[in-house]
């Protein structure tokens, strides 16, 4: 089905928005891909907080263009999903995880801080923790002298009151 030009204006206003917004771009070719797992590519996406928009090429490229994700727009051929995320990381983890599991969804690239991404810089970028995991881990890089100098002076403690009941 053919859009008329306001419809083809409405999807490169509404996908410009979103690459405003974003972070990261992340394209994928989805070709043979069945619709029950492409359901639930896209309800798994939508709960991290990914927008996964299959796009004409040409409507895409008129979409990013101006945006930190211009450098992509020649990447933009054959049929692609594109998963753009205001998360750093996001895209990149659900595109990869569901390529994991489903061999039919083939990475092609991406983009991150206006800079363009190969298969390998895609993967990377998914292997990355999420925001809430490296806090936890400086948290616990910060607490570990601290309960360690406690543990310290909790035996030297226990070691007084040995010697002063003897």
């Amino acid at each position: 089905m053919s859009l008329n030009r306001s419809e083809k204006e409405a999807v490169v206003t509404e996908v410009s928005a979103l690459a405003a917004q974003a972070q990261t771009l992340v394209m994928a070719e989805y070709r043979g891909i069945t619709v029950a797992d492409m359901i639930k590519f896209r309800a798994n996406a939508r709960s991290q907080g990914v927008s996964l928009s299959v796009l004409k090429n040409t409507l895409a490229r008129r979409a990013v263009a101006g945006t930190a994700f211009e450098s992509v727009a020649d990447q933009m051929t054959g049929p692609l999903i594109y998963g753009f995320s205001t998360d750093a990381v996001a895209a990149a983890k659900v595109v990869a995880d569901f390529a994991k599991t489903n061999d039919k969804l083939v990475i092609r690239g991406g983009a991150f801080a206006g800079k363009a991404l190969d298969v390998n810089g895609v993967k990377q970028l998914a292997s990355i923790p999420s925001k809430e995991v490296l806090l936890a881990q400086l948290c616990g890089l910060l607490m570990s002298p601290m309960s360690r100098t406690a543990v310290v002076l909790g035996a030297l403690a226990a070691k007084k009151g040995e010697a002063v009941a003897a």
